[in-house]
């Protein structure tokens, strides 16, 4: 990159996933505006909380000093408002970089203006709001990241560049939205860098191979063992931190409690057990194959290796784990 010429960037953003690529723009631009959506209730408290975001701006802010002591906050829930597209014009922003931001950006707010996305899968698979999660319940191999121009259509856009990398077998949701958000530093940089020397170069996606990437659900929080071991492993990483996968444990007298699975690792040996039977050693089995329980959570207690609770509060040979049924409390 050329570092003697520092674009007058927009940064529009609400989520973690951004953070990454905010810091790195931060170093190597003027951010000079950012927006966000704004501060909203969270946690058991219901206390007003800004978003990821939002925190980082003000953090500098409140020192003042840092990457960000000098960028403009806007914080709203209109993006395409009119005092908005003012201060776009007023801080003469040359492009905008717009990422896990949480409202559609319309036609005249993007018109003249070099705007491009950073979108957590290799599109056209996955577009939607949990490309992460759909990509690991649906037992992919391999995601990534990429780097589109803004469309009418949601993650539809031209794509601009893509970064791959394999999905880990015992990493969570949670693990690769971390891991993904630092990928997609480089891509971005890279774009703005060839936009500005005049070199862009775009791909339009395949609307043949587009698959969506609905919204998750709390009655989606739980696995089926009857799958293939690939798939129960991937759904259950899919779903952490959120809405986490819940089963009800049934033990061979008849008893029965919720358990919080976090963790498992897909096993390459048989198991005679049927599937969602605990045998030996935490493995269950599956349709196919079977997965052994690595890291687990039972209500009111903290999230533990399935040895330690073991010890305290013993899930013997023969419980079964099946599907907690929609509406039971977590």
């Amino acid at each position: 990159m050329n570092e003697d010429v520092r674009l007058r960037v927009a940064f529009l953003g609400s989520g973690a996933f951004g953070l990454p690529t905010l810091e790195a723009l931060g170093a190597v631009h003027d951010v000079v505006l950012a927006v966000s959506q704004p501060d909203r209730p969270a946690g058991r408290g219901r206390q007003s909380t800004c978003t990821p975001i939002s925190a980082r701006i003000l953090e500098d802010q409140s020192r003042d000093e840092g990457l960000f002591a000098k960028t403009e906050l806007i914080r709203t829930n209109d993006v395409n408002a009119p005092a908005v597209l003012d201060r776009l014009a007023d801080l003469q922003t040359e492009a905008m970089v717009v990422i896990a931001f949480g409202q559609k950006l319309g036609g005249t707010l993007l018109d003249g203006r070099f705007a491009v996305n950073l979108h957590a899968s290799l599109l056209p698979r996955w577009r939607g709001a949990a490309p992460i999660n759909r990509a690991m319940m649906a037992g992919d191999l391999e995601t990534g990241v990429s780097v589109i121009s803004l469309a009418a259509r949601m993650d539809a856009g031209e794509v601009h560049a893509t970064r791959s990398t394999p999905i880990w077998p015992t990493e969570t949701a949670g693990e690769l939205h971390d891991r993904l958000a630092r990928l997609g530093v480089e891509p971005v940089l890279e774009v703005l860098d060839r936009w500005r020397s005049r070199l862009v170069e775009t791909v339009v996606q395949d609307e043949q191979a587009a698959t969506p990437a609905a919204k998750l659900s709390k009655l989606e929080a739980t696995v089926d063992f009857a799958a293939p071991a690939s798939l129960v492993r991937g759904r259950i990483h899919g779903l952490v931190p959120w809405p986490g996968c819940q089963v009800e444990a049934v033990s061979p007298d008849g008893g029965s409690q919720l358990l919080r699975i976090h963790r498992v690792q897909e096993m390459t040996e048989s198991t005679s057990v049927p599937p969602g039977t605990i045998g030996d050693g935490g493995v269950v089995g599956c349709e196919t194959g079977s997965v052994r329980l690595i890291e687990v959570q039972v209500p009111g207690g903290r999230a533990m290796a399935w040895e330690d609770l073991q010890r305290g509060r013993p899930f013997p040979p023969g419980t079964t784990l099946r599907p907690k049924s929609a509406g039971t409390p977590a």
